[in-house]
């Protein structure tokens, strides 16, 4: 009962921290490096025992002695979350994106409307605002096409490209997660519009920002690390010289991401970025699904996608075999014997568990008898 105390005075310390505008991952990791032990220590601490010697900025100090506790601070949001229909996950739980655990900057949690159902291959489909007329059609039937093939699209439910491939994947009748650069009770009117299909397609919306935070020119480009990191690959669509789009392409590159474009005319200034990206060799050419498909390593009509709405009860649709596999593979690809290893089971047994979930969408498979979990 100590240990599950100590572990819910750990998160609700968090959280408290989180919520303080300029604490951020940087200030995160340096109040921990002068902690003995973890933040639950803090929580019901009267702060100006431990703030003025915590060795955060000035700013961020003065708000901190601004509260009695982080007790008090948690509490508010978790009540704020709560009347927003809003869940607060944390790393390690279900529906928070495993890739976000080890980006740059990771965020220590999220908050998020919806639900986020069994694996799949997931791919962020981003874009201009404002790409050349007939554009949105072509990328709206793009994410059909990815989607109904069982292809998680993930964007960031802006006006434009990324709304056209939000509403193909819901047109597909799969889930898409939005992430934001608001707090998920601030939506504009679009992403408002937007949020009934997402979410009754089984999808859900995202963010790192604590109820109340509004969007602003520096929140769009931190959310754009997040949708590259939530993604197996990242694809732009459109993007001019100077567009946002380019912000989810550089966190690709420094997630080690693999990332696509799709070209343009020479002359089409929505495009520029998307046809320097190619020219310069770092993203991969894109011309359309196939390409898609072969860097997500999939084979189109081999993916079977599990019911999304039936999300709790994904794994009953496995063998028990097929199960114990899938809790021993790791976005790292393992080796045969590895995975072997992890779940004890005979090789035989392991086998047939492992083809199980190649045909399910749920593992993939490297040369050299290396498998990957999705």
């Amino acid at each position: 009962m100590d240990e599950l105390k100590g572990a819910q005075a750990e998160r609700d310390a968090l959280l408290g921290l989180w919520a303080v505008p300029g604490v951020g991952p940087k200030g995160l990791q340096s109040l921990r490096a002068r902690l003995a032990q973890g933040f639950g220590n803090l929580l019901e601490v009267p702060t100006g025992d431990w703030v003025p010697d915590s060795g955060l900025p000035r700013n961020v100090r003065e708000r901190l002695l601004g509260v009695p506790t982080l007790q008090r601070v948690a509490t508010r949001v978790q009540e704020r979350a709560k009347s927003g229909q809003m869940s607060i996950l944390f790393p390690g739980d279900a529906g928070f994106p495993e890739g976000l655990q080890t980006i740059p900057s990771a965020p220590p949690l999220l908050f998020m409307r919806g639900h986020t159902g069994p694996p799949h291959r997931r791919l962020a489909m981003v874009g201009s605002r404002k790409p050349e007329q007939g554009f949105l059609r072509l990328a709206r039937q793009l994410a059909f096409e990815v989607a109904r093939e069982g292809v998680l699209v993930v964007s960031g439910a802006a006006e434009g490209v990324d709304r056209a491939c939000h509403d193909g994947a819901t047109q597909a009748g799969r889930p898409t997660w939005a992430f934001l650069g608001s707090a998920l009770d601030t939506l504009d009117p679009a992403q408002a519009a937007l949020e009934p299909s997402v979410l009754g397609s089984g999808g859900a919306y995202y963010s790192e920002l604590p109820p109340g935070v509004r969007a602003s020119t520096t929140t769009f480009p931190r959310r754009n690390r997040l949708i590259a990191g939530a993604s197996d690959a990242v694809l732009i669509l459109r993007a001019g010289e100077a567009s946002g789009s380019l912000h989810t392409a550089l966190a690709a590159l420094e997630q080690d991401r693999p990332l696509l474009a799709l070209p343009g005319d020479i002359d089409n200034a929505t495009a520029l970025g998307c046809n320097s990206l190619i020219w310069t060799g770092k993203a991969r050419l894109c011309r359309g699904p196939a390409d898609i498909f072969a860097t997500l390593q999939m084979q189109p009509g081999a993916q079977v996608v599990l019911d999304t709405r039936a999300a709790a009860d994904w794994a009953a649709a496995l063998s028990a075999e097929a199960r114990q596999a899938y809790e021993a593979l790791t976005r790292a690809p393992r080796s045969f014997d590895e995975v072997r290893g992890a779940c004890q089971l005979d090789s035989a047994a392991l086998t047939s568990a492992l083809c199980e979930l190649e045909l399910t969408g749920l593992a993939v498979q490297h040369p050299g008898r290396r498998y990957e979990r999705i």
